[in-house]
C-alpha cells in the first residue's frame, strides 16, 4: 500500500475561489440596486436611462462596484436640489440614492449568499 500525501490547498482555495464569488455577490447587488434606481429614474426619450452602467473591479483585496449614468445631465437630474417635474409617476430626485437605499435588504443578502 502506497502512503497517502496529504497537501494544503486552502490558500489557493481562497485566493481564488473567495474573489470569483464576491466579485459574483456584488455582480449581483448591483443588478438589484440598479433595477431599483431605474424605476425611480425620470424618463423623458430614455437616453438617461440607457446611460447606465455598471462596473465591478478588484482593488488589492476589495471588491468594488460602481453604478452610475453616462448621460451628461444625470447628475442635475439626479440633484434634489435642482427642481424639475417629471412626466413618469414613479420618477424621484436622488433616484441612484434612493434605489440602493430601497434595496438594502435583498443587496445584503445577495452578499451573503455569494460567499457561502
Amino acid at each position: 500500500m502506497g502512503a497517502t500525501r496529504i497537501t494544503d490547498r486552502m490558500p489557493q482555495f481562497v485566493a481564488n475561489v473567495v474573489p470569483a464569488r464576491g466579485a459574483r455577490g456584488m455582480t449581483q447587488a448591483l443588478i438589484i440596486g440598479a433595477a431599483e434606481a431605474a424605476v425611480l429614474t425620470p424618463i423623458d426619450t430614455g437616453t438617461l436611462l440607457n446611460s447606465q452602467f455598471r462596473n465591478v473591479r478588484t482593488e488589492g483585496s476589495r471588491i468594488v462596484g460602481t453604478v452610475g449614468y453616462t448621460a451628461e445631465y444625470a447628475v442635475p437630474v439626479h440633484d434634489p436640489e435642482n427642481p424639475q417635474t417629471f412626466r413618469r409617476e414613479s420618477a424621484e430626485k436622488e433616484f441612484l440614492t434612493k434605489g440602493f437605499e430601497r434595496s438594502e435588504d435583498q443587496i445584503r443578502r445577495a452578499l451573503a449568499g455569494s460567499l457561502k
